[in-house]
């Protein structure tokens, strides 16, 4: 097997990149039309005009209830001198809708009609010609331009078509797109069994979101099975998609700079390699190629990098060949809550958490890492900063593209500070309970909360910050960080916090002072946690020097990264909560039982927000569910302390 790898002599900046694939296919006419039925075309475009063939309406039809006249025999008629006309000569009785009788032109409002008796009616004011009446052609007239090619048909559309007489419609043919997913290391969750999933073995589910992209754009996909690191498997599996008329080929996984990294050669070796390498984070290692004019691209495999490439360059062909503008995402002005640093060079797209604290709408960084598909998930919005800037500092301005409505942004309560599993279960039972709101949590330990509330980033923190002078909690840390602010501090639960241990704990780890044992690895929590901040008091209380436990230096940001790093033999123990043990069954050997609360500004305290909140953590069903997660305490949950 070759052990060449790919590098990425000439990247290209986006535009130039962006350039490159508009010059290199003018792809405008290359799908043919098929007719469909009018009710069949919406989310489809027009491959010709359409013209009406009917006129809307196609009589004169009275628009409102009344009686139908000739406008002129009104004429004159007021209070001192109305008139009197006969029904069924002068006057006819018509209902909205109904065709005007000849000779008429106009409809007296029933409103405004004095019944005399079956015959006769009186009327105080006149009409003049085609009022309260909808004409021949009024809304549509036969021969007139409904809708030009490359029109999006809608729903509405649909009443248009039909109403001007139009029951079939001539529309581009969606573009076929191969999906190709390549690597040795892939699995089929579809026919896989978990119980055999083995280290280094990932599942396939990149060309699952390409297709979901793909229809969402107006494309249609086919997804070949998986494929091996085989370059001549590939090639002849693109070969034969290029000849069986695909608009469009992806190659998923493979066009990094890997030994096995096959996209480029593919792509080189068949036709021609456009760009490989673009200067954007994530998304650097896209190929994009031609094989006999067909465009080919090599998609990353890490989950964000894929999904970055295709709304860069897929997406924006896609809607090229469909005739369709490749239109931006709203965009607001947004605050970061924490500087964001990025490397110069580098266009680098950050995916963010939003919110609006006070008239700002706040940004909150994700993780970065390209195989974080969560960090997409979670995002409402995304910052791209230029390559030629090296971050953003804190509270400095910055434009996001919103992944989110901004109604929806607005209606979002924004936490910062300390990680607890029964954030997760408030953030469920506030939408259930108030479908309007969405709860967003960041987590940067308990004194990142505080420093947030602050700055008026967020509408409150959570923290469980130990007092080691008299064992209470938070209240001091508010007294002298937020001094200079009205908060109210409401309690959430009182959880039990511990040494998290594989099964069986096969290291027969009994507690705090056991940390300094040489043949124990640990894993850390930040600097600033309420949870690193008990573990050093603990420290000092039983005389270890963090420098003699192997692992002080290495830290996570929530307990359930410690429980995980713990389940996969990384380390042998951390601390954390009796929860995050729990739900993935590890053993937990108890340290102290401890106070989480919540700090939330008087500013906000009264906003209907807030108090939802408050409802919501104050319920028995929420109550119940924390119960049930173990470790934790509700006998105070929702007093306000302070």
């Amino acid at each position: 097997m070759s052990q060449s790898r790919n590098v990425y002599l000439k990247m290209k900046t986006l535009p130039e990149a962006r350039k490159i694939l508009d010059e290199a296919f003018a792809l405008s006419d290359v799908l043919e039309s098929e007719t469909v039925p009018v009710p069949e075309a919406v989310g489809r475009v027009l491959a010709e005009p359409v013209y009406a063939r009917l006129s809307s309406p196609h009589f004169n039809a009275a628009a409102m209830d009344g009686l139908a006249v000739k406008a002129d025999i009104t004429f004159g008629a007021n209070e001192s001198r109305p008139k009197i006309l006969r029904v069924g000569q002068d006057a006819f009785y018509v209902n909205t809708g109904h065709v005007m009788p000849v000779q008429t032109d106009a409809v007296i409002m029933i409103e405004q009609v004095h019944v005399l008796d079956q015959d006769q009616v009186q009327i105080d004011k006149p009409v003049f010609p085609w009022q309260n009446v909808r004409k021949v052609g009024e809304d549509i007239v036969a021969t007139e331009l409904l809708f030009p090619r490359n029109h999006l048909v809608t729903p509405i559309c649909v009443g248009a078509l039909l109403t001007g007489g139009v029951f079939e419609v001539p529309v581009k043919r969606k573009p076929k797109i191969l999906i190709i997913p390549t690597g040795s290391e892939l699995v089929d969750w579809r026919v896989s069994s978990m119980d055999d999933f083995k280290p280094g073995q990932v599942l396939e589910t990149n060309s699952f979101v390409m297709g979901g992209l793909i229809e969402s754009c107006g494309g249609t996909y086919t997804r070949h099975d998986m494929l091996m690191d085989d370059l001549e498997k590939i090639k002849a599996v693109v070969g034969e998609a290029v000849e069986s008329g695909f608009q469009i080929v992806l190659i998923l996984g493979g066009s990094s700079a890997g030994s096995e990294d096959y996209a480029k050669r593919v792509v080189l070796e068949s036709g021609e390699v456009f760009v490989h390498g673009v200067t954007i984070m994530p998304g650097k290692p896209v190929v994009i190629g031609a094989v006999k004019n067909t465009p080919v691209f090599g998609i990353p495999g890490y989950p964000v990098s894929a999904i970055m490439a295709f709304e860069q360059f897929v997406r924006p062909l896609i809607h090229q060949m469909l005739g369709q503008p490749d239109q931006g995402r709203e965009t607001v002005e947004v605050t970061p809550t924490r500087k964001i640093a990025s490397k110069l060079g580098v266009e680098e797209f950050v995916r963010v958490k939003l919110g609006q604290v006070g008239e700002k709408i706040v940004a909150t960084p994700l993780p970065r890492g390209a195989g974080s598909i969560t960090s997409i998930t979670e995002a409402d919005g995304i910052i791209r900063i230029p390559n030629h800037i090296e971050g953003l500092k804190d509270n400095e301005p910055a434009t996001a593209e919103l992944l989110r409505p901004l109604p929806s942004v607005r209606r979002t309560i924004v936490a910062v500070g300390s990680h607890d599993n029964t954030l997760d279960v408030l953030a469920d039972q506030i939408k259930a309970r108030h479908s309007h709101l969405t709860f967003s949590s960041s987590h940067v330990g308990s004194m990142g909360g505080i420093m947030a509330i602050k700055r008026g980033v967020c509408h409150l923190a959570g923290s469980h910050l130990l007092d080691p002078a008299d064992g209470s909690y938070n209240r001091s840390y508010v007294k002298k960080f937020l001094a200079q602010l009205d908060v109210k501090l409401v309690n959430l639960v009182f959880r039990d916090q511990g040494l998290i241990v594989q099964r069986g704990n096969p290291k027969g780890i009994k507690g705090i002072e056991d940390l300094s044992r040489g043949d124990i690895a640990f894993i850390n929590r930040q600097a600033g946690s309420g949870t690193r901040i008990l573990l050093d008091y603990r420290l000092g209380q039983v005389g270890i020097d963090p420098g003699q436990i192997n692992g002080y230096q290495h830290e996570e940001f929530t307990h359930m990264a410690v429980a995980v790093a713990v389940l996969s033999g990384t380390v042998d123990t951390g601390l954390g909560i009796h929860a995050a043990a729990a739900a993935l069954d590890l053993d937990f050997i108890p340290v102290v039982t401890e106070q989480y609360d919540l700090i939330i500004p008087a500013l906000h305290f009264e906003s209907e927000m807030i108090q939802l909140l408050l409802e919501t953590i104050r319920s028995t069903e929420f109550k119940n569910r924390v119960a049930a997660l173990g470790g934790y305490s509700t006998h105070k949950t929702g007093e306000i302390i302070i």
